[in-house]
């Protein structure tokens, strides 16, 4: 039991960071798709609520006066994503391309409301953890992966 937990514990806590590391880590584990939905979006939600309400509270507490080349080509692609998809744009690509922790700053810089933030990082999060666990099995059963994984 303690073993369980203790990789559990470690997968969410890598799912902090990096929403791909709970499919990856929850198909090593042997985990099934109910737990790898569950670590993987636990640990993402747990970064959102953190950062959304930690975001609002350091922008407005906090000045940073640094120097930076204001556009660049990264910036250009994010705001262009804004302009054309918005909220759901940001949501959909943060498990892909983006970290828990980098959508949801996004999110926060365009000055979204905490409850759209939460409820759109939520629904990506469960549809991108359901869909990558389910992909990641999927592969998995192929006698090819059997015969390499013993």
């Amino acid at each position: 039991m303690i073993e369980y937990f203790l990789k559990f514990s470690a997968i969410f806590f890598a799912c902090l960071f990096k929403f791909i590391a709970g499919p990856v880590l929850g198909a090593a584990a042997g985990y099934g798709i109910f737990e790898i939905v569950l670590v993987t979006v636990g640990g993402m939600m747990t970064s959102v609520v953190f950062v959304t309400y930690l975001g609002n509270w350091f922008k407005s507490h906090w000045t940073l006066t640094v120097k930076k080349k204001r556009f660049t080509k990264r910036k250009r692609r994010i705001v262009q994503l804004w302009q054309k998809f918005g909220i759901i744009g940001i949501a959909v690509c943060t498990p892909l391309f983006l970290t828990p922790i980098g959508g949801t700053i996004i999110m926060v810089a365009f000055n979204v409301k905490k409850e759209k933030i939460l409820f759109s990082m939520l629904i990506s999060g469960l549809v991108w953890a359901f869909l990558m666990g389910l992909s990641i099995d999927w592969i998995l059963s192929f006698t090819v992966f059997q015969k390499l994984l013993g």
